[in-house]
C-alpha cells in the first residue's frame, strides 16, 4: 500500500493531489463538501485573487516569522504561475494582483477539478475525517458513517480553518492536528470586520471613503493602513480594516483594549486641513457651521463629525473658535473608534493562529512530530494579508507537501 490521502479538497489539498498525482503517486482527496473547492468560489468577490507578483515576508503574519521566508524561497510567484499554467489556467494582472484570464473563480475551480480527474485522482465528497491513527503500517482515517478506514501511506491534512460561511469550515482539522500531537496558537478570526459600541454608527451605514486607520492595543501604535473605509451600523470595514483586524482579533482574545483612530481625510495634513477651514470660515462665515465640512466629506459624516467636536451643526461659521476650530480638525483627522469585538469566523475571510509552525518543515510541510504526515493551508499559524497572499500560501503549501510526499514514497 502506497497511497496518499488528503484531507481536505480546497485549494490547498487540490494543489497537493495534482503534484503527488504528477510525481506518480496513488491519491484519494476526503472532501466534507458535496463539491472540491468550494471557498474558492468566493475568493476576490469571485473573480480569484490567485497570488500576487510582489510577495513579501513581512505581508505575512504568525508567532515564527522565519517560517514563511522559507517557505517563499521553495514557492514564489513564478512558481506559482507555472503551476496555473501547468493545469491550463490563463492569468492577467492588475497591478501585482493576479487573477484568472476570464475573472472568474469558478473557472479555476473547474480548471482543477478537471486535472485531478485527468491524473486519476480518487475523490471521496460528503466524508468527513474524524480521526487519524498511526501504526507500523502507515495511517488509518476514519471518516463519519463509513465502517471502512481509509490506509495510507502518507497523509495531508488540508482540512481549511474555521474562517467562511461555507458549511464545514468547522475547523475540524485542528482537532486532528492536536490528535497527532500539534499544539495550536490560539485561533481568531481575520481580514474581518471591527464591531464597536459607538452609537453614531447606526447613523453613518453605507458610507464609503478613503481613509486612515491606525490601530491601538493597550494605548500603544500595533497596525495601520490606507485604503477604501466602509462605516457600517456595527463599526466598521473595508481593506485597511481587515488589513489591521488579525492584531485586533488577537488583543480582543487576551483581553486588552483595543482602539481605532480614523483619518477621514488622509489626503491633507492637520496643518492643511486647518487652513482650509479657515479659508472656508472667512469665506462662508454667514452660513451654518456644517458648510465648512461640504464637499470634504461625505454629507452622512457632517453631522457627526460636528457632533462628536461639540458643535452645533446650524452655528454660524464666523462664530467658531480657533479652539473649537482645532477640535473639530482632531476630530477630522483623528476620529477615535474603540473596539469591542470582530465579526464572527463566518464572516472572516482568513483565521489568525493555528497549528505552531515551528513544529512544520517549511521546505517540505511535513510534520516535525510525525513522519509521513503533513499540514498545509489555512490549519497552519501563517495570514497573509488582503492581496492574493493567502491564496498563494495554499498552493504552495499543497504543492511542496504533495511533492515530498509522493517522492518520499517512492525513495
Amino acid at each position: 500500500m502506497r497511497e496518499i490521502v488528503i484531507i481536505g479538497g480546497g485549494a490547498s489539498g487540490m494543489a497537493a493531489a495534482i503534484a503527488a498525482a504528477r510525481t506518480g503517486a496513488l491519491v484519494t482527496v476526503l472532501e466534507h463538501n458535496e463539491i472540491l473547492g468550494k471557498k474558492i468560489l468566493s475568493t476576490g468577490n469571485g473573480r480569484c485573487n490567485l497570488t500576487n507578483l510582489n510577495l513579501k515576508c513581512e505581508d505575512y503574519r504568525g508567532d515564527d516569522p522565519a517560517f514563511i521566508g522559507e517557505f517563499l524561497k521553495g514557492f514564489d510567484a513564478p512558481a506559482a504561475l507555472e503551476f496555473f499554467s501547468s493545469a491550463g489556467i490563463y492569468t492577467k494582472c492588475r497591478g501585482d494582483y493576479v487573477y484568472p484570464l476570464c475573472d472568474q473563480a469558478s473557472a479555476v475551480r473547474e480548471a482543477l477539478v478537471t486535472e485531478l480527474e485527468m491524473l486519476g485522482v480518487k475523490v471521496r465528497t460528503g466524508c468527513h475525517a474524524d480521526r487519524i491513527h498511526q501504526d507500523k503500517d502507515g495511517f488509518l482515517i476514519s471518516c463519519r458513517d463509513e465502517e471502512v478506514p481509509y490506509r495510507a501511506s502518507r497523509v495531508i491534512l488540508a482540512a481549511g480553518s474555521r474562517a467562511s460561511q461555507i458549511s464545514g469550515s468547522g475547523g475540524s482539522g485542528y482537532a486532528l492536528a492536536e490528535s497527532m500531537g500539534h499544539s495550536l496558537s490560539p485561533v481568531v478570526p481575520a481580514l474581518v470586520q471591527l464591531v464597536s459600541p459607538k452609537k453614531c454608527f447606526k447613523k453613518l451605514a453605507g458610507v464609503r471613503l478613503t481613509a486612515g486607520i491606525v490601530l491601538y492595543v493597550n494605548g500603544k501604535i500595533t497596525s495601520e493602513d490606507t485604503g477604501e473605509l466602509q462605516l457600517t451600523d456595527y463599526g466598521i470595514s473595508g481593506i485597511p480594516v481587515f488589513q489591521v483586524s488579525r492584531y485586533a482579533a488577537k488583543a480582543l482574545h487576551r483581553k486588552q483594549t483595543v482602539l481605532t483612530e480614523i483619518d477621514f481625510i488622509p489626503q491633507l495634513s492637520f496643518k492643511e486641513l486647518e487652513q482650509e477651514l479657515r479659508a472656508r470660515q472667512d469665506r462662508c462665515g454667514e452660513y451654518a457651521a456644517a458648510q465648512l465640512l461640504n464637499t470634504l466629506f461625505p454629507s452622512k459624516l457632517i453631522p457627526v463629525l460636528l457632533t462628536e467636536a461639540g458643535i452645533d451643526r446650524q452655528l454660524r461659521a464666523g462664530k467658531l473658535s480657533k479652539e473649537k476650530l482645532k477640535k473639530l480638525v482632531k476630530i477630522c483627522k483623528c476620529f477615535e473608534v474603540p473596539v469591542s469585538e470582530t465579526k464572527p469566523f463566518s464572516k472572516a475571510q482568513i483565521c489568525a493562529g493555528g497549528v505552531r509552525t515551528s513544529q512544520i518543515c517549511p521546505e517540505t510541510m511535513e510534520s516535525k512530530l510525525v513522519k509521513g504526515l503533513y499540514i498545509t493551508g489555512e490549519l497552519l499559524d501563517v495570514d497573509g494579508i488582503c492581496g492574493g497572499y493567502n491564496l498563494h500560501f495554499a498552493w504552495g503549501s499543497g504543492s511542496k507537501a504533495g511533492t515530498h510526499a509522493a517522492g518520499s514514497i517512492r525513495a
